[in-house]
């Protein structure tokens, strides 16, 4: 291939990137649900006609867009191409095809170009309530969780499905914002067939078939050559987490060969009672993403990357649900494979992978109380984001209050009054709740938050590092466990239903990230201005960090 022939190709590569953000930024910005418009919630991705994703938009999250890209590959099967008409989009929320759990909704529509299918664009996002007991972890299987919608048509030729919009408005608490979420996603679908078909004119082209090549060759190639530097063997760890009936054991036995990494779970715990299961795809989908941010990270993410890492766990251990386990609160696992991953990868890789992090984003489901719509009262659902802290990087602090590896925005104080009967009268960052270390862990939170009238509201909790808080790395020290509670009382576990009663006050602090490296090692100007920003307290800089005149640090 010529030096002009790679140009046009990367152009066009470059082309497709431009496309997937503006398809995300359409999602976002049409969402009625603030978990979408103000979170970020969401993927949106480009796929040639084999079904394989050559470009996804850089916001969103791994769960979604891993999840995704294996999707499509499954619904591409479902529905032959010969029977697709310009117009149509299908859907479905399976956990075991999209992503992972039901509120998240995943479309797939067909792009035509001179009368013929010539790609595929996708997206999901997160739906807030599909009935059954909604968001938590409470029910005992799939069923109990709300609306199961299996693969279907969304839009027939350009015409809505309006049943299928009204059975899923009859099961929810919300059914305006998810039929408004549900449209969405349509326009998402809808921009980016249009602008892929702009840009196939544009470049002349009839097929994609030359560019989707050229974008998984290269990314393979790059990849591999990514996998051809990390130490070859067979790398294992064990991540010891809360749990909700029992605490759990995730285990991981990493395979580093020449022609890619295979992942196993064996040896991990079985699956739970409780919704805190997690379907392999998902569980996939962070795996990946961990390894991808260590191994090639400036490699783009599609099928080319992505096809040498190999995920496996035996059936039936949590990491690898079968429906029709509950599943509703997967996250709460998932997103902590990456420290299970990294604490195989620091093994191949030393002084180059993170210490541990807060990792699962404090998701709390929050619903009025049955007695209250019975009163005529204000029926809302509502799902906040928080984040905790990262873990510290080999080089640089771990940052406080982010998501990793979710990447979900964190839910905003204003957004959050202003779509429930609730008020966040505070929140700020925990000083000290970052591991000490040569580079220290990332801070968690403390946010309070209470009912805004004279309502009772539920929250649903499912939540991790309450037991077990992240582990530093290399030395470093752990960070803070978070913590849950009403007002001045008892600690609550991190799983299970609470209420939160007219007067009281819900208080919940998210864990902070582990440190990395010995905390003698830390600079000592650094740990002055950690005090006088109000990071770690005195105490904290003269009996960790030993620093001994604290005063001149203030």
């Amino acid at each position: 291939m010529s030096a002009s022939q790679k140009t046009r190709l990367q152009v066009m590569w470059n082309r497709l990137l431009a496309v997937v953000e503006e398809q995300g930024q359409t999602l976002i910005r049409t969402a009625f649900s603030p978990i979408v418009r103000e979170c970020g919630d969401i993927s949106a991705g480009i796929f040639d006609l084999q079904g394989r994703m050559l470009a996804q938009a850089v916001t969103g999250t791994p769960g979604h867009i891993n999840t995704m890209a294996e999707a499509v590959k499954t619904l591409r099967l479902r529905f032959p191409l010969q029977e697709i008409k310009p117009g149509d989009i299908f859907t479905t929320n399976d956990p075991w095809i999209a992503s992972g759990h039901l509120n998240d909704f995943l479309l797939l529509a067909p792009a035509f170009l001179n009368g013929r299918v010539v790609g595929f664009t996708a997206c999901t996002s997160h739906l807030v309530d599909l009935g059954g007991l909604g968001m938590g972890p409470e029910g005992s299987d799939i069923y109990d969780e709300g609306l199961l919608i299996p693969p279907c048509k969304l839009v027939d030729g350009g015409d809505i499905n309006a049943l299928l919009v009204d059975i899923v408005k009859a099961n929810s608490r919300e059914p305006i914002v998810n039929e408004g979420d549900i449209y969405a996603l349509i326009a998402c679908c809808e921009v980016g067939i249009t602008r892929l078909i702009e840009m196939m004119q544009d470049f002349g082209l009839e097929h994609l078939d030359e560019l989707s090549d050229y974008i998984i060759e290269t990314s393979h190639a790059g990849t591999l050559a990514a996998i051809a530097e990390v130490k070859p063997g067979t790398y294992r760890n064990t991540l010891r987490i809360d749990g909700y009936e029992s605490e759990i054991d995730l285990c991981a036995e990493l395979t580093v060969a020449a022609d890619g990494i295979t992942l196993d779970f064996s040896g991990t715990s079985p699956c739970s009672s409780k919704g805190i299961n997690v379907p392999l795809n998902y569980a996939t989908a962070y795996s990946v993403f961990a390894m991808r941010c260590i191994i090639g990270p400036d490699i783009p993410n599609n099928a080319g990357s992505l096809e040498l890492f190999k995920v496996r766990g035996p059936e039936g251990c949590i990491l690898n649900a079968q429906s029709p386990a509950p599943v509703a609160m997967r996250h709460t696992l998932g997103q902590l494979t990456p420290d299970l991953v990294y604490g195989c990868l620091s093994q191949a890789l030393p002084h180059r992978v993170p210490a541990e992090g807060a990792s699962a984003m404090y998701d709390l489901p929050l619903r009025s109380a049955p007695e209250v719509a019975r009163a005529g009262g204000h029926v809302f659902a509502l799902e906040l984001t928080h984040n905790g802290g990262t873990g510290a990087r080999p080089a640089k602090d771990g940052l406080s209050a982010t998501a990793f590896p979710s990447g979900v925005w964190g839910s905003q104080v204003e957004t959050t009054e202003n779509a429930a009967p609730v008020i966040i009268t505070r929140r700020e960052l925990r000083p000290d709740s970052g591991g000490a270390g040569a580079q220290r862990g990332g801070l968690g939170q403390h946010i309070e938050l209470r009912s805004a009238n004279d309502e009772p509201f539920l929250v649903f909790l499912s939540v991790e590092r309450v037991r077990f808080p992240a582990r530093g790395r290399d030395g470093g020290h752990a960070g803070a466990p978070g913590r849950i509670r009403i007002g001045e009382g008892p600690d609550h576990p991190g799983k299970g239903e609470l209420r939160v009663d007219p007067g009281e006050t819900l208080i919940f602090e998210t864990p902070g990230g582990g440190g990395f490296g010995k905390p003698d090692k830390r600079d000592r100007s650094r740990v002055e201005r950690d005090v006088a920003e109000g990071l770690i307290s005195e105490n904290a800089a003269r009996d960790v960090y030993g620093l001994a005149e604290v005063e001149s640090a203030t």
